[in-house]
């Protein structure tokens, strides 16, 4: 993910390994770049860390539309 003139990069999501990769396609099919933070960290499970705490991250420029897409995903769930 690139980021230029000033933009920073922000946190839409944290979760399981699994949510975040649903959130990451449901991003990129919204026009919406995305990445993950942790995502290795957060496959790992057993002694050393719980699976989870994986970040989906977007542009700042995106964060709007993003929550949208992502709180839509979490409605689902329920």
């Amino acid at each position: 993910m690139t980021t230029d003139k000033g933009n920073t990069l922000v946190e839409v999501f944290d979760g399981s390994l699994f949510d975040c990769q649903m959130i990451a396609n449901i991003l990129e099919n919204n026009g919406i770049e995305s990445s993950l933070k942790d995502e290795i960290i957060g496959s790992r499970g057993g002694g050393w860390r719980p699976a989870g705490n994986v970040k989906v991250i977007v542009s700042d420029l995106d964060y709007s539309k993003a929550k949208l897409a992502v709180n839509e995903y979490i409605n689902n769930l329920k």
